[in-house]
């Protein structure tokens, strides 16, 4: 067979495009030919790590992808689906836009939103939260401060334009991310169960459309090259690789897809996103078992002379591959110019599973779809797997015999004010988080979100992950991961139902890396499983390193709860004088891997805290109880820190300058104030009930200590540290606005 071919293609081409020798000789023996170069740059980008995951799949089939309230196992859709009864579904998902923030912060951060929206509604949901999480450089560098702003600022202008309210997340700052920053965004959307929309071509002759901007340059390799590449002295010549971002054109988008969907004339629609053109034809076509005629004469441009090459790779942003019934295209298109939103055929369904694409009227690909997908043809490899030489040198210290010479009270004062811990309100202040007045708090472990399509539920939603400890132990980092994000929604109220992941990582190749890597994954489903909330998808992101450093292994969890009552919820912040303040879970005092030891001894040293998931379940179980029979008036999760700070943020967080008085019955130390023990909650309650709650505790196996009473105004720890309210909220809240405002 000839197909015409812009360029003449050789191994050192697929080189360029990303493939092996390997997967070059592979992709020959599939088409028994030499590809054209438009076909081997699908082949590129479709079995690039971004789209196959071809180094990660074997592992992540490992995880609890089905059962519990999902309605679509793990991978199947665009995003995961959780029943949550009356006839309603949440879809949600989170996903990495790491290497494009690297390049160009701004547009690769928004566009991240973008993305991860799009992930939403393509399913038929109305998105209503989004969230993220963010890793820097340490903040002291201008580089750092660099990122910053323009990440920040691309995921303002993305969700404040579109108009869903960002209400949570987390930001670390740490050297490894200094190169290499992570920028994780997550999305939240509700839709009627049975109203979905799949991403599957079907029904032979059925018209192929393109719903949404037209096509230009930028993107190109985003896939294949930019996220499957560390940072070197080439990495800034690479920004026409980072798409631009248009939120007012895909808050149409939003509107006509969701109409589109309701209206009956959808068979099928995806996300061009990842490998554009290229991965929303062939992953359709592959999930249906048909083929697609694509004319790409008929893609709107934006760009003159623009390649077949270019067109099947271009990652421009807010647009849809959609399947319309070919009975219902006028419906179709009456919608999309009622939203004013361009709807063009590009092509149509066919029977013969192949991927059939014309340029200028020549034919320049012919491959079965199937070979070119997950599951289907795409490589997949289980890489060798060493544990970490690092491990042995980091976890051999003795913290105990560390002798950091310092005071309590100057430790507590500079962990309070330290980027990592300290307020993120000169960031989520450039957020709006209140749009579509659904937003019930965000002053918390967990943001809250009313349902407006049902009387008084609710969800809770957030993301975790403390890398540090997965750094020290990448099992038991990922399990904590886990374990947090459900205690966070616990909380405020939620029982935990299902998560999402970002897996950031470095190179999959280095077998060090790789090893972190499964061994997070292992850890991660571990705790899944105890808990009973499966893994609804996600995303892996590798190669996230330079020359000089690679990302600590950050396994990025966003944990979705539900609320049944709206009644029945809590937040952090004392809210009464005179309620009593208890520690509920253990009295471990590990230093390893906490703020403390980094800040104080300058490195990431000792042994990941402990994790005993039973101990785990115990105390979310109490916790749950005690919130739904109104018990307690607040609970925040004692983490990065320790209890000293757990305890400083519920007096800042206080709407009636409510402090605390303090008497630790163990002795006052380093690693009693700032040990981040994992399975420990601390809350406020009427005097009055406290017997019950501590009847409740005894019952389920569950320890607590009196630890304190609430007072106006002033907060004391066995008066060894004594402070205003405040004092302490004006340290928090303007730590990292006045590094900001630093020249």
């Amino acid at each position: 067979m000839s197909l015409y071919s812009e360029v003449e293609v050789t191994l050192q081409t697929a080189f360029e495009v990303g493939l092996s020798e390997e997967e070059y000789n592979k992709v020959i023996e599939f088409l028994g030919r030499v590809p054209t170069y438009t076909e081997l740059g699908v082949y590129g980008v479709m079995w690039s790590e971004h789209c196959s995951y071809k180094n990660s799949i074997k592992q992540l089939k490992t995880l609890p992808r089905s059962g519990g309230r999902l309605l679509v196992e793990a991978g199947a859709e665009n995003a995961g689906l959780i029943d949550i009864g009356d006839g309603y579904a949440i879809c949600f998902k989170i996903e990495s836009h790491n290497h494009p923030s690297a390049i160009e912060p701004f547009q690769g951060a928004a566009t991240g939103v973008g993305g991860i929206l799009r992930d939403i509604f393509s399913m038929g949901a109305r998105p209503i939260a989004a969230l993220n999480s963010l890793r820097f450089g340490e903040l002291n560098s201008e580089r750092t401060k660099y990122l910053l702003r323009g990440v920040v600022g691309g995921i303002g202008h993305y969700g404040n334009s579109f108009g869903v309210p960002t209400v949570g997340g987390e930001i670390y700052f740490e050297d490894c991310y200094f190169d290499n920053p992570l920028v994780n965004a997550m999305a939240v959307g509700i839709v009627k169960v049975g109203r979905t929309a799949s991403a599957t071509a079907l029904g032979v002759g059925n018209p192929v459309f393109i719903v949404g901007s037209s096509t230009g340059r930028d993107g190109i390799h985003g896939a294949s090259l930019l996220a499957s590449r560390e940072f070197d002295e080439e990495t800034d010549n690479m920004r026409p690789t980072v798409q631009v971002g248009d939120p007012f054109a895909e808050k149409l988008l939003l509107e006509a897809t969701l109409e589109l969907i309701k209206s009956g004339s959808v068979v099928g629609v995806q996300d061009m996103g990842a490998a554009g053109i290229s991965c929303s034809t062939s992953e359709m076509s592959a999930r249906g078992a048909v083929g697609m005629y694509v004319d790409l004469d008929k893609v709107p441009l934006r760009e003159k002379g623009m390649t077949a090459y270019e067109i099947m790779l271009s990652e421009s942003q807010e647009r849809m591959l959609f399947i319309i019934d070919k009975e219902k295209v006028e419906i179709a298109a009456n919608i999309c110019k009622k939203w004013d939103v361009p709807i063009t055929q590009i092509g149509e369904v066919t029977t013969d599973g192949l991927l059939k694409v014309y340029r200028d009227g020549k034919q320049v690909c012919q491959l079965d779809a199937g070979s070119l997908v997950l599951g289907g043809g795409a490589p997949q490899y289980d890489l060798p797997a060493t544990r970490p030489a690092y491990l042995d040198v980091v976890n051999n210290v003795k913290i105990d015999s560390l002798d950091l010479n310092i005071q309590l009270d100057e430790a507590f004062i500079k962990i309070l004010s330290s980027p990592t811990i300290a307020s993120k309100r000169w960031i989520h202040e450039q957020y709006d988080s209140q749009v579509r007045t659904n937003t019930v708090n965000i002053k918390g472990d967990a943001a809250v979100l009313r349902l407006k399509e049902l009387p008084n539920k609710g969800i809770a939603v957030c993301t975790d992950c403390n890398a540090r400890y997965a750094y020290l132990d990448p099992y038991k980092g990922a399990m904590i991961a886990v374990a947090e994000a459900a205690r966070n929604v616990v909380c405020a109220g939620a029982e935990p139902l299902a998560i999402t992941n970002c897996l950031n990582f470095g190179n999959p190749y280095d077998p060090e890396v790789y090893w972190t890597f499964k061994e997070a994954v292992k850890g991660m489903g571990d705790a899944c499983r105890a808990l009973n909330t499966p893994v609804t998808g996600g995303n892996v992101s590798f190669h996230n390193e330079s020359r000089d450093r690679a990302v600590f292994p950050t396994p990025t969890i966003g944990m979705l709860g539900l609320i049944e009552n709206l009644d029945q919820i809590c937040s952090a912040g004392f809210k009464n004088e005179g309620d009593s303040i208890y520690l509920l879970g253990n009295q471990r005092r590990e230093l390893g891997g906490s703020e403390y030891i980094k800040l104080f001894y300058g490195d990431v040293v000792g042994k990941c805290p402990d994790i005993n998931i039973e101990e785990e379940k115990r105390l979310q179980k109490v916790l749950l109880s005690v919130i739904r029979m109104g018990l307690i008036n607040s609970a925040h999760d004692c983490s990065e820190g320790g209890i000293a700070l757990c305890l400083a943020e519920n007096s800042i967080l206080t709407d009636n300058n409510i402090g605390a008085e303090i008497t630790l019955p163990w002795e006052l130390s380093a690693s009693a104030l700032f040990g981040e023990s994992q399975s420990r909650v601390i809350v406020s309650i009427s005097q009055s009930k406290e017997r019950k709650l501590e009847d409740i505790c005894r019952n389920e196996n569950v320890s607590y200590f009196k630890i304190g009473k609430t007072q106006k105004e002033k907060f004391t720890i066995n008066n060894k540290i004594s402070y205003k309210v405040d004092e302490l909220r004006n340290i928090y809240e303007n730590a990292i606005l006045s590094i900001m405002n630093k020249i």
